[in-house]
């Protein structure tokens, strides 16, 4: 994989700014602008799984990429969904203990002795979620990566092959998962610049994360049918 260029790629493409300048406006929405740049960065990975030339999508396809992204953010959603509801369930149980322990009157004690337990289950239940998000971190990209090389939902959700992506290539696909950190500091630079520059930034490291999604996708499926990997683009077609 060349990790290098999925952080130089967009540079290379004339109208960069105006795009990446794009992603960042429509950001200002919440969920609804996130949903349409997952969308529109997912064109990325297909661009580079496809082998095509890996320059940004122009946003002529608004709707596209609104489909597009909602169907990905469901598959994300999925994903998630165990930690979700087990965080709202410690959550709601302790915030009832909680409440209970003020009210109790002479059971107070016993409340607040059952809130002590629930705090040492709510570290266990972090732990737990700190392990769930790293396998995720590792997963989701592969689903995303099959979603995107499908072009269907389905794809997904088919475990087994998105698990057999992970096995084919652990390695790549761990390196992106720490890569995706590393973004996400680009992303709290923009601090610097206001919330202006938070968006830009978010919307630069959506490109190089989308990058390394088709990258790894690419590799795993090389692993798998032993055969080398396909020598990464390195010259960008003219801006689309």
């Amino acid at each position: 994989m060349n990790y290098g260029r999925a952080f130089s790629y967009v540079m290379e493409d004339p109208k960069w700014l105006q795009k990446i300048g794009i992603a960042a406006l429509i950001l200002i929405v919440p969920i609804l602008g996130q949903i349409v740049v997952l969308g529109w960065v997912l064109e990325v990975t297909r661009h580079v799984i496809n082998g095509e030339p890996d320059v940004l999508p122009d946003w002529s396809n608004f709707g596209d990429f609104l489909a597009k992204g909602f169907q990905a953010f469901v598959v994300a959603i999925v994903y998630a969904l165990p930690v979700i509801l087990l965080q709202g369930c410690f959550q709601g149980l302790n915030a009832a203990l909680v409440s209970m322990s003020a009210n109790g009157g002479d059971q107070a004690q016993t409340f607040q002795s059952i809130a002590n337990v629930l705090g040492i289950v709510g570290i266990c239940v972090s732990c737990v979620v700190f392990i769930y998000d790293l396998a995720i971190g590792v997963i989701l990209p592969a689903a995303l990566g099959n979603f995107a090389a499908t072009g269907q939902i389905a794809g997904g959700f088919r475990f087994n092959e998105i698990l057999g992506l992970v096995r084919s290539a652990p390695g790549p696909y761990i390196i992106v998962l720490l890569l995706s950190f590393v973004t996400s500091l680009i992303s709290i630079l923009g601090l610097i610049a206001c919330i202006i520059g938070v968006l830009v930034t978010a919307a630069y490291s959506a490109t190089v994360n989308a990058h390394l999604w088709g990258q790894a996708y690419k590799m795993a499926k090389s692993l798998q049918a032993g055969m080398p990997p396909a020598a990464p683009v390195e010259t960008a077609a003219p801006s689309m």
